[in-house]
Order: C-alpha cells, then sequence, then structure tokens
C-alpha cells in the first residue's frame, strides 16, 4: 500500500462505493467525501495524493472547490469526473490546472492510469517543494554580510566590485563567498543558481533574503 491517498469526492453513492474498490484493486488507498464542504474540513496543506472531483454537487461544485484550494495553496492534482459533458466547464477547469477531466462512466484502466500519473505528479512536486524548502533553509543561515556578498554576485557583479559598493577587501568578500558555497552545498555561484532555478526560485527570491535578517 502506497502512504498517497486518492480522495473521492462526489454526491453519488454508487460512486463512492465503486471506485474505493477499483482504487484497492492496484494497491491504492481512498477516502470518500459526499461534498466539498466535508473534504474541506479535513483536507491539510500535508495530504499526500490526489484528488477525483465530481463537477455538479449540492454546494459548493467541483470548480468551485478547486478555487478553494488553490487559494489554500493546497497542490492536490485533481482529475475531474463528470456525467455532464460541458466543453466549457472542462476548458476553465484544466486552465486551473485540472490533470484530466473525464466523463462517467469512466473506463477503469484509464482511470486508474490517470490515477497513478496524478500520484507521479503529487510525489514530484512534494520533492521538488522539499529541496527548495531545505535551500531556502541553508540561504537563511548566512550572515547579514554573506547575504549581501550573494545578492550582488547573483547579478553578475564582480569581486573586486562587490569589495567596493560594500566597502571590504577582496580577500574578505572571497571569504564570504568561500562561506556561502559551505554553507548552501554548492561548488559554485553557476551551481547554485541553476539548482535555485530548478527548483523555481529566481535571483530576486534569493537576494531578497537579504531584506530579511
Amino acid at each position: 500500500m502506497t502512504t498517497a491517498t486518492v480522495f473521492i469526492v462526489d454526491d453519488d453513492p454508487g460512486i463512492r462505493e465503486s471506485l474505493p474498490v477499483l482504487m484497492e484493486t492496484a494497491g491504492l488507498k481512498a477516502e470518500c467525501f459526499a461534498s466539498a464542504e466535508a473534504f474541506l474540513d479535513s483536507c491539510g496543506h500535508d495530504q499526500e495524493g490526489c484528488l477525483l472531483l465530481d463537477v455538479r454537487m449540492p454546494g459548493l461544485s467541483g470548480p468551485q472547490l478547486q478555487v478553494e484550494l488553490a487559494r489554500r495553496k493546497i497542490g492536490l492534482p485533481v482529475i475531474f469526473l463528470t456525467a455532464y459533458a460541458d466543453l466549457a466547464t472542462g476548458v476553465d477547469a484544466m486552465k486551473q490546472g485540472a490533470m484530466d477531466f473525464l466523463t462517467k462512466p469512466v473506463n477503469g484502466a484509464l482511470l486508474l492510469q490517470r490515477v497513478q500519473a496524478a500520484l507521479a505528479l503529487d510525489r514530484e512536486r512534494r520533492h521538488i517543494d522539499g529541496a527548495r524548502q531545505a535551500l531556502l533553509s541553508r540561504l537563511q543561515k548566512l550572515s547579514g554580510r554573506e547575504r549581501d556578498v550573494l545578492a550582488l554576485a547573483l547579478t553578475g557583479t564582480a569581486s573586486r566590485e562587490i569589495a567596493e559598493r560594500l566597502r571590504i577587501s577582496l580577500r574578505t568578500v572571497e571569504g564570504h563567498r568561500a562561506r556561502i558555497y559551505l554553507k548552501t552545498g554548492s561548488a559554485s555561484l553557476l551551481e547554485l543558481s541553476r539548482t535555485a532555478s530548478d527548483l523555481g526560485l529566481s535571483v530576486s527570491d534569493i537576494t531578497a533574503l537579504s531584506l530579511t535578517r
């Protein structure tokens, strides 16, 4: 059994009975909710898995729940299931980041394939989020002067000019750079910049840290 959960939000009791059985055939854990509100009451930022979401439900609709999850910064991949094929709703859902918009009755093999893809996407997202937070934590351990040097270096400022602008010696600048590499686990400024870019951090995100010491 994987630790990830397939969350099923649908007001149809038949769906809430059949889909968990299907998920279990693939060794997947499933939890069902009869409404969007019930799901929101139990959902937190640390949820791992994906969401199978009905479109039309009493109370909050599926698309409205999708918007609310985005507002709360809950990044579970969403697969919509609907008995009413609506192109405009489907297009809007995909624009909001939904992985799929499938019609009921859905082919079981296809649904399992798309669920596995959604779970893989969630694992990748969590890995990147964890690595990003780890890098930010290391950057926040830099001293104020080290952050100043890093902020200038990332904009392409040469060490000699950094020394002049900060009114410190060139040797001191090089010492700060060496400690920056040591504390961030980077071999060079280029490596640090590439790692940050791969994790979705811009130069401005990093240099902003120099303002938060």
